[in-house]
């Protein structure tokens, strides 16, 4: 039987406006960055891809290097799109990026003109696109002049390949001038995808400021910083953890008797808001009126479907950030 996605799909998801744009994203995002690569269960991916849609959950996010291997990802999505969604086209957001490095030599690699272009034209092939919603530089790059990336993405544009445009893990002062220069071609900034969570909030510095004042809008990645604001570590190690797997950026220093220690007292915040500490991250991330939307990255529909319910509380009392700014201080957070 052929898929078909629930009538109701749209009843419960949060959609925010993205920046100054006409274009709404959902509150949650979903992530394809692990576990929807050549290594992992077709069916298993697919199974979260549908699920997540039948939720309203419309944008997609990938990127060239996503997998293992690299690429691999968007050769996932693109079986999918093939033999579920591609009647739903109209009603998704799907994002892919470019920036590291995606194949040998000088070309495969960084900010020029030649390699954008040229990845986004592999991305469309593997998913079987004539265009994305979004498209990203996944990084800054310090040896292509600003200019010449932004040309780029004002091109891609123009040749229909992309909708809309973004920048992702720019400092504020890069951000403000990748903004202008956007603004002056014509194909304004849609969008910035920086790291952000309890545990990584370097966009509290003045990027969330200019994003504001640009109108740019903000999506997080990592917003569990890699799991780690979860429950799962509360009692030790599980053996099929990142951690104790050693993949992803995860590590066992990762975890010590001090940020033990945090993550109970953040946990026992969270049960009297009615939430898993997951669900209230998610939230404190949502909190920040300049955030369109979060990524979340799963490997089982349990997972998303614990991670929904942080849309059912997003408001923190004024003791209830106090008390977790003071948890976070005394942590170096």
């Amino acid at each position: 039987m052929s898929y078909q996605a629930s009538g109701r799909r749209y009843e419960t998801m949060i959609y925010n406006r993205c920046g100054n744009s006409g274009l709404m994203l959902p509150a949650l995002s979903l992530g394809l960055w692990h576990n929807f690569g050549g290594k992992d269960s077709f069916e298993n991916s697919r199974s979260m891809v549908r699920y997540a849609f039948d939720a309203g959950i419309t944008h997609f996010d990938l990127a060239n290097n996503y997998g293992p291997p690299p690429g691999s990802a968007e050769e996932t999505f693109g079986e999918i799109l093939k033999k579920d969604l591609l009647p739903y086209r109209d009603e998704l957001v799907i994002s892919s990026k470019a920036g590291y490095e995606m194949w040998p030599g000088p070309y495969g690699n960084n900010g020029s003109r030649k390699y954008l272009i040229a990845s986004l034209d592999q991305s469309l092939k593997r998913m079987g696109l004539e265009y994305v919603d979004i498209f990203y530089h996944h990084r800054p790059d310090p040896e292509t002049p600003l200019e010449e990336s932004m040309q780029a993405l004002d091109h891609i544009v123009r040749q229909g390949k992309a909708l809309y445009v973004g920048i992702s893990s720019y400092s504020p002062e890069e951000t403000r001038a990748a903004a202008k220069i956007l603004k002056e071609l014509g194909t304004p900034c849609l969008i910035h995808q920086p790291i952000y969570s309890m545990l990584k909030r370097d966009v509290e510095k003045g990027l969330l400021d200019v994003l504001d004042e640009e109108k740019i809008g903000a999506i997080a990645f990592s917003p569990l910083a890699q799991g780690l604001l979860t429950d799962r570590y509360l009692n030790g190690i599980p053996d099929d953890s990142r951690i104790s797997k050693g993949s992803g950026f995860l590590t066992l220093s990762a975890i010590n008797d001090g940020i033990l220690t945090m993550l109970i007292n953040l946990n026992a915040i969270a049960e009297k808001r009615g939430q898993t500490l997951a669900q209230m991250a998610l939230s404190w991330v949502l909190r920040r009126k300049e955030m369109t939307s979060v990524i979340i990255g799963a490997s089982r529909i349990s997972q998303i479907e614990e991670n929904l319910k942080s849309l059912e509380n997003l408001t923190f009392l004024e003791e209830e950030e106090s008390e977790i700014e003071q948890i976070l201080s005394r942590n170096g957070y």
